[in-house]
C-alpha cells in the first residue's frame, strides 16, 4: 500500500466527483488514517474505491481491507484520544466524524475492513441522520 499514491488518487478522484476543496482535504485526511491503519496494523493491504450515485449525489466509496491481527476492543479503538502511537492523532474516531458513512468490520484473527462514504455537497435524505 502506497500512502502517497492512495492520497493522491483518492484527491483526484474526489475533485473528479465535484468535491469542494474542503471535502477533499476531510476525505483525504480520513484516507490517510485508514490507509496508514492498514499498513501499520494489519500488515499491508488494500483499498477499492468508486464514484457512487444515489439520486442525484454523487459521492466516493472506499472501501480499506488487510489480513492483519484484527482488532481486539472495537468500542476502545473508535474512542476519543484511543491512540495505539505514530499516526496523526485523528484515530478512527476521527476518521468517522470526516465522512458521511463509516462501518468497520473486525475482529482478532481475521484482519479488519472499513468502509468509507463521502457525499458531494449534501448527503441523500436516506442517508440523514434522524
Amino acid at each position: 500500500m502506497d500512502l502517497m499514491w492512495i492520497r493522491q488518487e483518492v484527491r483526484q478522484m474526489a475533485a473528479q466527483a465535484g468535491f469542494s476543496l474542503v471535502q477533499q482535504t476531510k476525505l483525504v485526511t480520513a484516507v490517510s488514517e485508514l490507509a496508514r491503519n492498514a499498513l501499520v496494523h494489519g500488515g499491508g493491504g488494500h483499498m477499492d474505491a468508486a464514484v457512487v450515485r444515489e439520486g442525484a449525489h454523487t459521492g466516493v466509496r472506499l472501501v480499506f481491507t488487510d489480513s492483519g491481527p484484527g482488532i481486539a476492543d472495537i468500542d476502545q479503538a473508535m474512542s476519543d484520544g484511543y491512540t495505539s502511537g505514530g499516526g496523526l492523532g485523528l484515530g478512527l474516531g476521527g476518521a468517522r466524524r470526516l465522512v458521511h458513512d463509516f462501518r468497520l468490520d473486525s475482529e482478532p484473527g481475521r484482519g479488519t475492513t472499513v468502509t468509507i462514504t463521502m457525499w458531494q455537497g449534501s448527503v441523500p435524505p436516506t442517508r440523514q441522520a434522524l
